[in-house]
């Protein structure tokens, strides 16, 4: 069976990780893909997210998506637009970011990392970032701060029931002490949690959480939040794992979900080859098992990439490997998984480009 992926390259090291990926899921499945999104959507169309763009994400299998937005595109409208329209219209309301130890240097002890696993689940429909009004002028600016319970409630229970598959616990954090839409936050995600016997629930105000997701990561299982604090803190746990570039995610709702590395674009990386491909490969991982039904080859990818690391790394994780170095090693030690898929074409990479 050909699966249909939409696939946003994005901008920087976007197309140069999303190839990396690419190449890895067409081991595993043969996939039809079809692409555009970003700085480079808004030169060719003056939209970052045309119509047409959004409508083939709607009816695909699933969204690869690359890091948008650079220096380049600092006008209107920008990349990041598009991408916050895309999760809406995508009908997206939950973001699920994987940290873990992976045997890499770090900036912090190894016996503190040792061992961690984290999960942040990020409530992505509402929050400061689509609440309106909101506007900006030459001396003062603002932003809403939205949150309704059925928002809070539908990303509580898949928290709750991601739980249940780990280690049965769920840190909830928010403001409560300062913030309305964080009381009604914790609030609703108490009354969730009553109906998740077994998992034990407990809450942090956002700067005690920051503080102690560094000083003792392993305690944390996973960790539920509204989408800034879920943005800011899942890019902090980038500390626990030794690279922002390591890290996955993937985006759940009504319709197709989305899978994306948490890195940016990294103007400043572009073209010298020396990206780092890990996170939009672990994402591949979570796309293979959440959208095409595929946990084994998931698990493969994410055993081909330990082993990969340490062999080879990039030096964003004190190695000297490239890119292509990187990818190459995840094949070599993914070689094996084709003799466990069933529907896998025998003739090479199998992944072919739509419109």
């Amino acid at each position: 069976m050909t699966h249909t992926l939409a696939v946003l390259r994005g901008d920087g090291v976007g197309p140069e990780v999303i190839e990396a990926a690419l190449t890895v899921l067409g081991a595993c499945v043969p996939v039809k893909v079809r692409e555009r999104i970003g700085g480079e959507a808004s030169e060719a169309t003056g939209d970052p997210l045309p119509p047409d763009t959004l409508e083939t994400c709607r009816t695909s299998d699933a969204v690869l998506l690359g890091a948008v937005g650079g220096p380049r595109w600092q006008g209107t409208p920008r990349p990041e637009d598009g991408l916050l329209r895309l999760r809406k219209g995508l009908g997206l309301y939950a973001n699920v970011r994987l940290a873990k130890d992976m045997g890499l240097p770090t900036p912090l002890r190894e016996s503190l990392v040792r061992q961690a696993d984290v999960v942040v689940v990020r409530e992505l429909s509402g929050g400061v970032y689509f609440a309106e009004p909101r506007g900006l002028s030459a001396t003062a600016a603002f932003n809403t701060w939205r949150q309704t319970a059925d928002e809070v409630r539908r990303v509580a229970h898949l928290a709750f029931a991601l739980a249940r598959r780990r280690r049965n616990r769920v840190t909830s954090v928010d403001k409560a002490n300062v913030l309305e839409a964080s009381r009604l936050w914790r609030t609703v995600v108490t009354e969730v949690a009553r109906e998740h016997p077994g998992v034990e629930l407990e809450h942090r105000y956002v700067d005690a959480a920051s503080f102690e997701l560094l000083q003792a990561p392993r305690r944390f299982d996973v960790v539920l939040t509204e989408n800034l604090f879920g943005d800011i803190l899942s890019d902090e746990l980038a500390a626990v794992t030794g690279s922002i570039g390591v890290l996955p995610s993937a985006s759940f709702g009504d319709g197709p979900s989305l899978y994306e590395p948490v890195h940016g674009s990294a103007p400043d990386l572009t073209g010298r080859g020396i990206a780092n491909p890990v996170g939009a490969i672990l994402s591949v991982a979570m796309l293979l098992e959440h959208s095409l039904g595929r946990p084994d080859l998931g698990h493969a990818v994410q055993v081909a990439v330990s082993t990969t690391l340490r062999e080879r790394r990039t030096p964003d994780i004190g190695g000297t490997a490239t890119t292509a170095d990187v990818t190459a090693g995840v094949l070599s030690h993914l070689a094996w998984s084709r003799w466990a898929a069933p529907d896998a074409e025998d003739g090479g990479v199998a992944y072919g480009w739509g419109v």
